[in-house]
């Protein structure tokens, strides 16, 4: 299965479309400075401004420029489960080599609606899924005994768990055992989830330290618990500093900022105020990397 390190990748855009030779430096980027996976089109690469056709292209722009050497996991998800399935049958025939799909939003299905959910959308497909747990954006929480009940589904493989709680990560991965992967979807509980047994992190920091966030999951996957926590603790007032405003709006930014791509962003999205930029500029400097 997947582990350490996994990006959600950015989407760039320039003058209100997709940016394709930005996107295709910041797969290499990734890869050069030992990113062990690449998450297009999830939340922190605007899946919600992109259409349907932007959509594929993007998974398949990503697919085409990896070559194979680490694995692409397509964000699929949809609070409509046949359009999860048409969007996952999509990056499957383009050869994602799994899926990531955000629980239900909006329309907060029970947990019964939930299982049902991910149950018909795994049987439409071949590729493992990972489930997104993120109440914070969906407005309900997949509970453990939820979680219990997919992980017996086979090709559903895991959990991007972004609770925030480590309570719940501690029952899904006493419920689930090694049926069931479970990734930190937050990156400043990166090293406490992995200490319980979690396999890595699906990484909104690693966009601008797919490095560091590297030696971090590797370390805590070869059991080096000092080098971890002292790299966690390392990254914290940069990871503070990306989510000072809504994701990916200063992650975008500080990619900006480096020269990486442009910083432009969809609406609803806007441009950071003045006082967040200047304190994201400052942890950007202090980490070296403007």
């Amino acid at each position: 299965m997947f582990s350490g390190s996994i990006v959600a990748m950015v989407t760039p855009f320039k003058d209100g479309k997709v940016d394709w030779e930005s996107l295709e430096g910041l797969v290499e980027f990734h890869i050069k400075n030992g990113t062990h996976g690449i998450v297009p089109c999830g939340t922190t690469g605007e899946s919600a401004t992109l259409n349907h056709k932007e959509h594929n292209e993007v998974v398949k722009a990503v697919i085409k420029a990896v070559k194979k050497r680490v694995p692409v996991i397509a964000g699929t998800g949809s609070n409509s489960t046949e359009e999860a399935i048409e969007l996952t049958r999509a990056a499957e025939a383009d050869g994602a080599d799994g899926a990531l799909l955000i629980s239900p939003y909006y329309n907060r299905p029970m947990q019964e609606g939930i299982y049902q959910h991910y149950k018909k959308v795994a049987a439409a497909v071949g590729i493992p899924l990972i489930v997104y747990n993120i109440p914070s954006r969906t407005g309900s929480k997949i509970e453990p005994e939820t979680l219990a009940r997919l992980s017996e589904i086979k090709n559903i493989a895991g959990v991007k768990e972004a609770t925030g709680s480590v309570d719940q990560a501690i029952d899904v991965l006493r419920l689930c055992k090694d049926r069931f992967a479970v990734y930190s979807g937050e990156d400043s509980l990166t090293f406490s989830l992995m200490a319980l047994g979690g396999k890595g992190v699906v990484s909104t920091v690693a966009n601008i330290i797919p490095k560091e966030m590297s030696e971090l999951t590797q370390a805590c996957l070869k059991g080096d618990w000092e080098k971890g926590r002292k790299l966690q603790f390392k990254l914290i007032p940069l990871i503070r500093a990306v989510f000072i405003e809504t994701n990916p709006i200063p992650i975008k930014t500080a990619l900006s900022l480096m020269g990486k791509c442009r910083g432009d962003l969809r609406l609803p999205l806007t441009p950071m105020s003045e006082p967040n930029l200047k304190k994201l500029k400052e942890a950007l400097t202090a980490f070296g990397l403007i």
